[in-house]
């Protein structure tokens, strides 16, 4: 774990030293599933790992709740640290995307951002695994969510890796299943022609995976079009957990390669 320190109202994992990069982690995710990809930047950048609300020892996420509450953490965080660069790793790109919309930054990066464009993101199952979730049927309810979102890390069937996950991670993982019916129904809420992400004046890095299932990967270049400053790349040979488990020395590779691109 990098240095601790609160920020507002929520906890922040900083590593490394030089020109700050702010990491905003996905769903179902912690702070701590980014060290890999921390320590591979802090040879040239300070990296702050956001600890999202309800995770760790950040304050409780609470209601109502919009994806606007965790932009306001981070545009905290950016003040507090003097960070320009953001990182964000699925729905956290999703935040990403809404911090560049309310400050200007030296560069924003996103890898796969949970973006529905025009129903892209299917989520007709929502219904069924917040009903599951607030039963308590964890296993049934990340079931759901694992054949809903086409995620699954091998072949498997979904429920034997639904069983599989929680009993190899245990009580944290049980812990964030209940943060995430809100996050997916910003999904669905949030979900336009995506014209509103034209009001991004950063230069910005859509990155995505070629083993990614398509509705993830194929808003990519219908956002590079509407983002004025924005390109998009599909890297072989990855997934959807490249930044945090699978490849997270070539996302930092990436990152690095696009802000010296950009002299930052």
């Amino acid at each position: 774990m990098g240095e601790l320190e609160l920020v507002g109202g929520v906890a922040v994992e900083t590593y490394g030293s030089g020109p700050g990069v702010v990491v905003i982690p996905g769903t179902n995710r912690r702070a701590h599933h980014y060290q890999e990809l921390a320590r591979a930047l802090a040879g040239a950048h300070t990296v702050h790992v956001v600890e999202r609300r309800g995770r760790g020892a950040s304050a409780a996420r609470g209601t109502p709740y919009s994806v606007e509450v965790e932009v306001d953490d981070v545009l905290g965080v950016l003040e507090q640290t003097g960070s320009r660069v953001v990182f964000g790793h699925s729905y956290g790109g999703l935040i990403g995307l809404h911090v560049g919309l309310r400050q200007a930054l030296d560069a924003l990066i996103v890898y796969e951002p949970g973006v529905s464009l025009g129903g892209s993101f299917d989520l007709s199952w929502l219904e069924a695994f917040d009903r599951k979730v607030a039963d308590g049927r964890f296993v049934s309810a990340m079931t759901t969510f694992l054949k809903g979102t086409q995620l699954l890390p091998f072949k498997a069937t979904p429920l034997l890796w639904a069983i599989s996950f929680l009993l190899m991670f245990g009580r944290e993982e049980r812990d964030l299943i209940p943060l995430t019916p809100a996050e997916l129904g910003e999904i669905v809420r949030l979900d336009s022609d995506g014209s509103r992400y034209a009001g991004i004046a950063a230069p910005t890095l859509l990155l995505g995976g070629e083993k990614t299932p398509a509705y993830l990967t194929g808003v990519l270049p219908k956002l590079a079009e509407i983002v004025p400053q924005a390109e998009y790349a599909i890297l072989p040979g990855l997934d959807h957990n490249a930044p945090d488990e699978n490849s997270p020395d070539e996302i930092a590779r990436q990152l690095r390669q696009y802000l010296v691109r950009r002299g930052r």
